[in-house]
């Protein structure tokens, strides 16, 4: 877990409108890899005398249930932070419940769509992932093999110009079939982490075409968090080193859309003994769990209960129940 001399090597957040953000999601109990990074955020926010702000990231239908939303308001304000914009408390940015915010999706959707630089696509998952040429080295998503890209049409080449007398586009809703945003091919995205510094990734080699809008009428990740953190005026992006690919992606819809890019910092995952990524899952790393065994929030921020597995290595943990004399 984080422990505060943990920040002290690290590139000091800027001061000025400083505005960051907690961007958790309710499909399930919230773990100690994101105490850690929360904790992180909410310390970046402080020593910056910013602005902290929670959004309820509840997109999927499927998985977000509303007891998973009370959950991450009570453990988070257990652990000590605290927000001042948020779901439970408002603020001049709202909603910030993500599911509420489709209007300001859709609109960045069309104006993709009418810039000809998003294309439906019909491709499941399964088809990505058995594709060939489209390994997944455990990102979130496969680089797509361009099944269903079409061939860039004058139309398009037009529209990327900025030239509005391309013929109108024919599909005025997303709902049916995934959107996926053309990357450019060959292209480098190159961005300064905070954390982990000069980051350089190529545009159809790192990372193929992403969706940005999904079959069953649900905005993608990529595209509702670029929407929702320039809506929000977020000037730093604290965040799993697990989307720092992510990060190349959502340059591009910067770009697109013409909004202004945040900066970012990438946190170090946190582990278990086996070296695997801490998921919801894993339920026993539960900052609820924590709770139920009688740990205190200093011991979870500044790793009580979590001794390190690997000589000393504080991104793989395992947990040490407190000791009861009764």
């Amino acid at each position: 877990m984080v422990r505060d001399t943990d920040l002290t090597n690290v590139s000091e957040p800027k001061a000025k409108s400083y505005r960051g953000r907690l961007a958790p999601s309710p499909t399930g109990l919230l773990h100690i890899g994101h105490a850690r990074t929360f904790w992180i955020a909410a310390q970046r926010a402080a020593d910056a005398e910013g602005t902290l702000i929670l959004r309820n990231e509840d997109l999927d239908p499927q998985r977000c249930r509303p007891e998973f939303v009370q959950a991450m308001l009570d453990d988070l304000h257990w652990l000590g932070i605290s927000w001042s914009e948020g779901p439970d408390c408002d603020g001049p940015y709202g909603p910030y419940t993500q599911s509420e915010r489709r209007a300001r999706h859709l609109e960045a959707w069309k104006e993709l769509r009418d810039a000809g630089m998003i294309y439906p696509c019909t491709c499941s998952r399964k088809d990505v992932a058995l594709a060939a040429g489209a390994p997944n080295e455990g990102d979130d998503e496969p680089v797509y093999p361009g099944t269903c890209r079409p061939a860039e049409s004058n139309d398009a080449r037009l529209r990327l110009a900025g030239r509005r007398n391309a013929s109108a586009p024919t599909q005025d809703q997303p709902a049916g079939v995934n959107w996926r945003f053309r990357v450019p091919e060959g292209e480098e995205i190159s961005f300064n982490d905070l954390h982990f510094g000069p980051q350089r990734m190529i545009a159809g080699r790192d990372f193929g075409d992403f969706l940005v809008w999904r079959r069953d009428d649900v905005p993608a990740y990529q595209l509702a968090v670029v929407v929702d953190d320039a809506a929000m005026k977020i000037t730093e992006v604290v965040r799993g080193a697990d989307l720092l690919r992510s990060t190349a992606r959502q340059i591009l819809l910067y770009r697109a859309l013409e909004l202004p890019i945040p900066e970012f910092y990438h946190c170090e995952l946190v582990r278990d003994q086996g070296g695997v990524r801490l998921a919801k899952r894993h339920d026993a790393l539960s900052i609820r769990k924590l709770r139920e065994l009688g740990c205190t929030p200093e011991q979870v921020r500044l790793n009580g209960p979590l001794t390190s597995a690997l000589g000393g290595d504080s991104s793989r943990v395992e947990v040490r129940t407190p000791r009861s004399d009764a």
